[in-house]
């Protein structure tokens, strides 16, 4: 069946990108959608904010859950278009789109979105660890040492956190976990694993994958807030095996920060446990204070 033109969808525009072979990615696939995305689509997107602000305090609806959709569909292309500035890994990635910083910046931004740094203190909200520098010194907090990639946020509310290279004490990042472990709530990095909902469904029902909404309050964050499951209750959220401790690190950063105390008991009794942690019904408020 021939590709509607008017249709206008982070889907579409995801695997244009894929199937795309030529020069001039940009040019080619990313203005002609941009051109045809600025008006009521990019409306929806930033109007849309309110929406899930308020189901996070009255529950789901209908639209509300279109939106989630389209989140993470527009995700998808973030991370796709991310992989060039990232660590080398899997040397058999299979399509990575050329774009620079200008452009990935220039798509977004049109879309609505405001770029952020935040290149002073390391925050789990605004930050995602790619690299860690260990520290001489166990006890030395996360330090952000270099940006690498923007992070995006439509209103009050994160889409994607910044990249960052950081130097941390083992006893508050480890190396090779903090950067390498499975990064949840993640389609593609080319560097670590990653996990999101949906991996093993097919071809069509792997788009219907609820986006992870973080809200940046006045007071805090509203971290998983439109999430179905527990509310400040980790109890739920993953492995009893982790501590309280741990779990909260796992929804904060969607990363094991360092090696649970159980991990060697964990290898032998639950193989694969570090891909299978499941923290997505969890959700949790932080206060900043």
């Amino acid at each position: 069946m021939e590709e509607q033109e008017d249709r206008v969808d982070a889907r579409q525009l995801y695997e244009r990108l894929r199937d795309h072979t030529g020069p001039d990615v940009y040019g080619t696939v990313v203005v002609p959608w941009l051109g045809r995305a600025a008006g009521e689509y990019r409306t929806q997107l930033v109007e849309g904010v309110g929406r899930l602000e308020r189901w996070a305090v009255d529950g789901p609806d209908e639209r509300g859950q279109e939106l989630l959709w389209e989140l993470y569909a527009l995700s998808r292309v973030s991370d796709a278009l991310l992989l060039a500035f990232q660590p080398p890994g899997d040397p058999d990635e299979p399509w990575s789109p050329a774009l620079t910083a200008a452009q990935y910046l220039e798509l977004f931004c049109r879309l609505g979105m405001t770029p952020f740094e935040r290149a002073g203190a390391f925050d789990p909200f605004w930050h995602e660890i790619v690299e860690v520098e260990q520290s001489p010194e166990p006890d030395e907090p996360i330090q952000v040492t270099d940006v690498v990639w923007p992070g995006l946020a439509l209103g009050n509310m994160l889409f994607g956190r910044a990249g960052v290279r950081v130097r941390a004490g083992v006893r508050h990042a480890e190396r090779g976990v903090a950067d390498r472990s499975p990064l949840y709530w993640t389609h593609r990095r080319r560097h670590r694993p990653t996990d999101d909902q949906s991996k093993g469904w097919g071809h069509n029902s792997q788009w219907r994958t609820d986006f992870r909404v973080d809200l940046c309050t006045g007071t805090g964050y509203e971290l998983n807030a439109c999430a179905h499951g527990y509310r400040d209750d980790l109890d739920g959220l993953t492995y009893r095996r982790l501590t309280p401790g741990e779990q909260r690190e796992l929804l904060r950063h969607r990363c094991l920060l360092r090696t649970p105390a159980d991990a060697a008991e964990l290898d032998e009794t639950a193989p694969g446990w570090r891909e299978d942690l499941y923290p997505y019904p969890a959700r949790l408020s932080l206060n900043r204070a």
